[in-house]
């Protein structure tokens, strides 16, 4: 495990109660939000802090210091369920993760159907 990875460890877990609040919501909602999926190795259930961008039925997250990461491999290729919370709510969907010419790493979900 890398410095960065053992750092990321600590702030998460102080970030994630902080997102979830509503406080959190009113001061960082539509900039940060919490996901939540299932390690596809692991098998262990996984939440964590990320900036997204919602529009309309897709969710779209850049991934910072790709390299130095590796949850988001969970998503390459086919892609792999997640779970999303927005405005409070929890939403599920499909993420796929693609890296670009430049080496970023950007997520797309694709929304499931609204609860009605």
């Amino acid at each position: 495990m890398t410095a960065l990875q053992r750092v990321a460890i600590v702030v998460n877990a102080a970030v994630r109660p902080f997102v979830a609040s509503p406080l959190g919501r009113r001061l960082v909602g539509g900039t940060l939000t919490l996901v939540t999926y299932r390690g596809r190795r692991s098998g262990r259930v996984v939440t964590i802090p990320v900036g997204y961008v919602h529009d309309g039925d897709e969710v779209h997250i850049g991934v910072e210091l790709p390299d130095q990461k590796s949850w988001w491999r969970n998503f390459t290729g086919d892609g792999h369920p997640i779970a999303i919370r927005l405005d409070g709510v929890d939403r599920t969907g499909h993420a796929v993760a693609r890296r670009a010419d430049d080496g970023q790493v950007h997520i797309t979900v694709a929304l499931d159907a609204a609860p009605a």
